[in-house]
This record gives C-alpha cells, sequence and structure tokens, in this order.
C-alpha cells in the first residue's frame, strides 16, 4: 500500500472577493504547463497574503511621510458671515441703522476673515525621533513580504515536487501494468492448451486487476496534487493547468556544511532582519516617551480682519481692521500624575519584548536551517539504500519474470518477488524525491534560489 501523503498549505483568504481578485483572468480557458521558476514567480505576484502585504507597506510609508511632514508650518484660514435681523420699538433701538421713531426692522451684516499658522520649535526630539521610527517600520514592511515570499516558495517548492513524484509514479505504475497484461496473455495461452493450472491464471488476473487499481489510484493522486498546487497558485478554476515533467534528477553529490548555511541564513534571511528593526523601533520608542518629560515650544502667526455694514465702507474696514500677531508658545510638564514615567516604562518593556522576539527568532532560524541539514543528510543516505534495494529486487524480478515466461517459476514465488520489487520501487522512487526536496530546501536557506 502506497503510503499516503498530505501537503500542508497555509493559505488564508481575508475575503471571498479577493480571491477573484487575485486570480490573472488572462489566463482564463487556456492550457499552460509551467516549471517551478514559473509557479513561483505567479504566485509572488498574485498570491494574497502577499499582496496584502504590500498593501501594509504603502501605509507604513505613507506614515513616515506624515512623520516628516510634522516638521512643517500648518496653514488654516477661516471666514464667517453673520445676519442678523433686528426689531425696534420708536426711538429705543440700539440699532445705529435705525434713528426715526416708531416700530422698524432691518437687516445688520457682519464677517470675520483670518489666517492661522503653527510650527513646533521644540518638542524633546519628538519629531525626529517618530520619523526614524516610522522609516524602520517601512523596512521591516518590505521585509515580511520577502519573509512571505520565502514561506510561498517552499510550499509551492513541495507542492510541485509531489506533482512530480505523481507522475514517476504513474510511468512505473503503467509500465507495471502493461508488463502484468502481457503475463496474463502468455498464461492465459498455457491454460488453453492445459499446461498450467486455472488457480495459476487467476492469481495472475488478479495480479493485473491489483496494478490497475494501484495506477488509477495513481492518476488520482496525481489529480488531487495538482489541484493542491492549482489553488495554491490562486489560478481561475477554468485553466487548464500542468507542470512541466522534468527529464532526470542529479542524486546528491555533497552537502554544504551546516554552519556556512546557518551563517548565511542568519545574515540574509529577512525573519532577523526584521527583529534588529524591531529592537531599534523599540528603542526609538523610549525617547518618544521621554519626550513628555520636556518642554515644548512653538510659534504661531495670524491674520485676521472683519467688518459690519453699518460701519462704513467694505474695503475700508478690511484695512482699518487688519491685524497681524505673532507669538511663542512654551509647554513645561510640571507633574502628569506618572503619565509620561508609565509611557517610558511601558515602552522599556516593549524594548525587552523585541529583543526577546529577535533572540527567538535568530534560535528559530538556526534551529530550522539545522533541520533542513539533517533533513537533506538522512534523505542523501536513504536514496543510496533505497537505491540499492532497487536494483537488487528488480534484477531479481527480471529473473522471475524470465522464468516466469519459459515456465520454470511457480505463479506464488513470481507474485512474492513482484511485489518485492513494487515495494522497493516506491520506496526507491520516494527516496528519490524526498532527496531533491530537502535538498532545494537546504540550499535555499543557503542563499541558493530554487530552480530545477
Amino acid at each position: 500500500m502506497r503510503p499516503k501523503r498530505k501537503i500542508i498549505i497555509s493559505l488564508i483568504l481575508l475575503f471571498a472577493g479577493f480571491n477573484l481578485y487575485a486570480q490573472d483572468s488572462t489566463l482564463i480557458g487556456k492550457t499552460i504547463n509551467w516549471d517551478l521558476v514559473k509557479c513561483i514567480d505567479y504566485a509572488k505576484t498574485n498570491n494574497i497574503q502577499i499582496n496584502s502585504l504590500r498593501l501594509s507597506a504603502l501605509t507604513s510609508q505613507q506614515q513616515y511621510l506624515l512623520a516628516k511632514a510634522s516638521r512643517l508650518p500648518n496653514l488654516s484660514g477661516s471666514a464667517s458671515q453673520n445676519f442678523e435681523h433686528a426689531k425696534t420699538n420708536g426711538g429705543n433701538s440700539n440699532n445705529s441703522s435705525f434713528t426715526s421713531g416708531g416700530t422698524g426692522s432691518g437687516f445688520t451684516a457682519s464677517g470675520a476673515y483670518s489666517l492661522n499658522s503653527s510650527v513646533t520649535l521644540y518638542n524633546g526630539n519628538l519629531i525626529n525621533n517618530t520619523i526614524l521610527q516610522t522609516n524602520l517600520q517601512v523596512q521591516s514592511a518590505n521585509l515580511s513580504i520577502l519573509q512571505q515570499e520565502n514561506d510561498i516558495s517552499l510550499q509551492i517548492t513541495q507542492a510541485y515536487l509531489t506533482v512530480l513524484l505523481d507522475k514517476e509514479n504513474i510511468v512505473y505504475d503503467t509500465d507495471l501494468v502493461n508488463t502484468a497484461q502481457a503475463q496474463v496473455k502468455l498464461e492465459q495461452q498455457r491454460y488453453d492448451v492445459g499446461s498450467v493450472a486455472r488457480f495459476a491464471l487467476i492469481q495472475l488476473q488478479a495480479q493485473h486487476a491489483t496494478d490497475q487499481y494501484t495506477l488509477v489510484n495513481a492518476q488520482n493522486t496525481q489529480r488531487g496534487d495538482l489541484l493542491t498546487l492549482k489553488q495554491l497558485l490562486l489560478l481561475p478554476t477554468d485553466v487548464n493547468f500542468d507542470i512541466i515533467k522534468l527529464d532526470t534528477i542529479v542524486p546528491i553529490d555533497t552537502v554544504a556544511a551546516f554552519h556556512d548555511a546557518e551563517r548565511s541564513a542568519l545574515k540574509y534571511f529577512p525573519d532577523v532582519k526584521i527583529g534588529e528593526l524591531g529592537v531599534k523601533s523599540a528603542q526609538y520608542g523610549v525617547d518618544i516617551a521621554r519626550a513628555g518629560y520636556k518642554p515644548m515650544l512653538t510659534a504661531g502667526a495670524s491674520l485676521n480682519s472683519g467688518y459690519v455694514s453699518d460701519q462704513g465702507n467694505f474695503p475700508n474696514q478690511l484695512s482699518n481692521n487688519f491685524n497681524q500677531q505673532l507669538g511663542v508658545n512654551l509647554t513645561v510638564p510640571i507633574f502628569t500624575r506618572r503619565v509620561v514615567k508609565t509611557q517610558v516604562e511601558e515602552a522599556k518593556i516593549q524594548v525587552d519584548q523585541a529583543q526577546l522576539n529577535l533572540k527567538n527568532a535568530a534560535f528559530t532560524l538556526s534551529q530550522t536551517v539545522e533541520r533542513a541539514y539533517i533533513n537533506v543528510e538522512n534523505a542523501k543516505s536513504q536514496y543510496v539504500a533505497a537505491l540499492e534495494q532497487y536494483n537488487y529486487n528488480k534484477e531479481s524480478y527480471r529473473i522471475a519474470s524470465e522464468q516466469l515466461k519459459v515456465g520454470v517459476a511457480n505463479t506464488v514465488d513470481f507474485l512474492l518477488q513482484k511485489n518485492l520489487f513494487v515495494q522497493a520501487q516506491q520506496a526507491f522512487i520516494q527516496a528519490k524525491y524526498n532527496e531533491l526536496l530537502t535538498l532545494k530546501i537546504y540550499d535555499f536557506y543557503r542563499g541558493i534560489p530554487i530552480k530545477l
């Protein structure tokens, strides 16, 4: 029985509509055959999680630009227009528009207009530290994109090689079916002339049916694994998708030293860099919080004027009422009821947490590289053993087949040898692709792009 393989693929769909948006409509209705590099490149462009992180990076960029703009003075204008209706009785009206007695009414219009501007001259270096912090957040957001691209690359590589394994299994299983069919035909001829018992014929027919069943399962497995890869790529459902089969697979000759791979991963992989940026960002957070202890100095200026309709000519009023103001404002924190102190202490805690996150990221990455190294070493030795087992069982199966053909071997012994050969063949194929997968993953941590 062929071992069941499971590919764990973490694919988060934020909204159902995003799936349709991420798919490339230009591929609908087409037949495509892609190699591994094309699959990875397509996923990096269309993956929902990666595109979501790209949007987050754009948001971080806007926050950085906003922080830089806080150095500049602001400018705002205001205008108000009022209309007043007044009713008077005789000469008791307070409205100067009415000078005669009796009951009357009138309208008064007035307006006020101003321009105001302010700029921060000093605030404990809060603006500069905020700019530096948001710049680090932009860098971290871009590294998160690379981190997700790495994850999806490994997932697609695993899914792609699984389909390649399925294709090779189908080739071998098809050959077994064809061979079994020829053996049944020959045994039928012998049975027809009475040289073998019916039981021997039935055994070969049963084995032929088993081989056909195995072939059908292999074909079904390939369809399922190909669908998994297609869905991981977010290809439209109407696309007829397949992959390009490899001509040959070269066995592993030598494996690079673990410590070289570890140093390369720690130096170039985004996981550790994100942690380092997190520590720096948290340290700026402490400086930002400490700005609350320091005074803040701002400068402001304003221009304003206004008019009232019953007090003279409009242009003259605007000129006569035109005022200019310029001033500075100093705010000194004296007692903040522990608000600033709490903010500083919490920011220090965030630094400690960021340092732990960095340590954990480096430790986890080192463990991952070490596991990849052990996996490739194990796969290499397993491949060598599986190849030797396969070669011996293949030769034994060839001899048993020849003996069956000439009638010097009984059916039971032949089927036993065939089953041993099938098991060795499946182990060999599995070992060959497992070796290739583990090598590509290990090389990836060494900084070598994945390609076949």
